[in-house]
């Protein structure tokens, strides 16, 4: 039914923009205003204005309509896509990035020693503020 509904709105599209071109402007039929033998056209004396126009709007309405179509048929596709297990990342990596060979890194320490005040940092040497003064 979507493969329908996208054939259609091509095909429309491609004839409306063939109407537009068609269509000329409102100062175009100037000669024929004065009896330059447009009674003895296909559409008559008014003109194929008032035809093209309706016409145009039809299949404007037509793609409107479609367009409708597959926005709803867009939804329901996100919709069965975002629903399916496939796409659920596990809980402990909601958020995350999934890096290739994570897996294999050491986890940090959970807390590390708080160092004692008044003496040097054994890892880097330098002193440590004194806390709570």
């Amino acid at each position: 039914m979507e493969t329908l509904v996208l054939v259609v709105h091509v095909l429309v599209a491609v004839v409306m923009i063939a109407l537009i071109m068609l269509q000329q402007g409102k100062g175009a039929e100037m000669g024929a205003s004065f009896g330059a033998g447009a009674s003895g056209t296909v559409f008559g004396s008014a003109g194929s204005a008032g035809f093209l126009t309706k016409l145009t709007a039809a299949l404007a309405l037509i793609f409107f309509l479609t367009s409708l179509g597959l926005a709803v048929f867009a939804r329901d596709a996100a919709r069965t896509v975002a629903g399916s297990e496939f796409l659920e990342a596990p809980a402990e990596t909601q958020g995350l990035p999934v890096l290739p060979g994570a897996a294999a890194l050491p986890a940090a320490p959970a807390e590390l020693p708080a160092p004692a005040a008044g003496k040097e940092n054994s890892s880097t040497g330098l002193p440590v503020a004194p806390v709570g003064q």
